[in-house]
């Protein structure tokens, strides 16, 4: 689960890590005396998802005025396809520099790594591997004062600096253990007046750790409304932006048909794990989800085991007999029942592949001109 901007802050600032003065606001008539109090600051929208600031969603202002209108257009901006829920309004800090920090758990070793450079303020992904700062830390001993001080020297600080630095990381490791974080970010880490500030944070916690949250941890809905009904129909769904629907049964399967499409030209519309042990009723349920979001295909891969080939046919038929599906199906059985599964399709006039490569290149075809199932 992803956490807002002032949801981190305010983590941050009961840890004792300095952020800028600041306050959210959901309703913009609350934020008039404080943003004249301020009387020059900045405005960040506040959602979840990420590139908010290349979006406008992120905005200075010089005086009280132009906040206040920078803030209401703020308000009625939609980021990716997300409502801006709210905006913080923080004062504005003089910058000498900006830095990079952020704490994450590297699942290719099994242990959180620290992250540092000099390059704040921007992706870390675009700065060069050499600037780049990773320590790995064992949980079992937890950070110590060497990561700090090697910290320190890949970030040009010493003396004071170097203290300010150490008695931060102690806490935003702190924070990382007892939130069960997945991603702790400090982006930028800035200096200003002889101060390490956080002017921006960026947290993800671990869903499976929900039994162990703090109790104070808020809960973020991140799910869109289609994502919610395929929950409540018991399958795995996640929107995408191309224009192939997917169903298949397993997350490596679905994942595999997912790099397939994009292989072969197309473009998936999303990602649906309808899982092993799916019945006909929801596979059924779950095609008529995949139409309602009006594709240009659909491309339907499964590998029959405790979800067997011919429930999946009888599924797809009976939402072809039962209502009209506008857009061509591409279906593709092996494993468990397979035959008869075949059968059942081919007497109803529906062709099936065997080989997934076919199965995509059809859909991907069908993506591209249109056709008929």
């Amino acid at each position: 689960m992803k956490l807002f901007e002032y949801q981190v802050k305010k983590i941050m600032r009961d840890a004792g890590i300095p952020v800028p003065r600041g306050e959210v606001f959901f309703e913009l008539a609350k934020a008039e005396n404080f943003i004249k109090d301020l009387q020059a600051g900045v405005v960040k929208a506040q959602v979840l998802t990420g590139g908010r600031g290349k979006a406008g969603g992120v905005k200075l202002f010089s005086e009280p005025l132009e906040g206040k209108t920078l803030a209401e257009n703020i308000m009625k901006m939609t980021i990716k396809g997300e409502k801006v829920l709210g905006v913080l309004i923080e004062e504005k800090i003089p910058i000498e520099q900006e830095l990079y920090l952020s704490l994450f758990v590297d699942g290719r070793i099994k242990k959180p790594v620290l992250i540092a450079s000099k390059s704040g303020g921007m992706d870390i992904e675009e700065v060069p591997e050499e600037q780049i700062l990773k320590l790995p830390i064992d949980p079992l001993i937890g950070l110590r004062n060497y990561h700090a001080n090697l910290t320190a020297q890949k970030l040009g600080l010493t003396g004071d600096l170097a203290g300010q630095l150490s008695s931060l990381l102690k806490k935003l490791y702190t924070i990382f253990q007892d939130y069960e974080a997945e991603l702790l970010e400090i982006n930028p880490l800035v200096l200003s007046r002889g101060k390490l500030i956080a002017a921006d944070g960026k947290m993800t916690v671990d869903d499976d750790a929900r039994f162990r949250w703090p109790a104070d941890l808020p809960f973020n809905e991140e799910k869109t409304p289609l994502e919610k009904k395929a929950e409540e129909i018991g399958v795995s769904y996640v929107e995408l932006e191309g224009d192939i629907a997917v169903m298949a049964n397993g997350a490596g399967i679905t994942m595999a048909t997912l790099d397939l499409i994009a292989h072969f030209g197309g473009s998936p519309k999303n990602f649906m794990d309808a899982g092993g042990g799916a019945n006909a009723e929801q596979m059924a349920k779950a095609l008529d989800l995949l139409v309602s979001t009006k594709p240009k295909s659909i491309l339907i891969n499964i590998f029959g085991g405790i979800t067997r080939c011919d429930d999946v046919a009888r599924a797809y038929l009976t939402v072809k007999n039962e209502r009209e599906i506008p857009v061509p199906v591409v279906i593709r059985l092996v494993g468990t029942n397979e035959e008869i599964g075949v059968a059942m399709l081919k007497e109803a006039g529906v062709e099936s592949f065997s080989d997934l490569r076919e199965a995509v290149i059809k859909a991907v075809g069908f993506s591209k001109v249109g056709g008929d199932n």
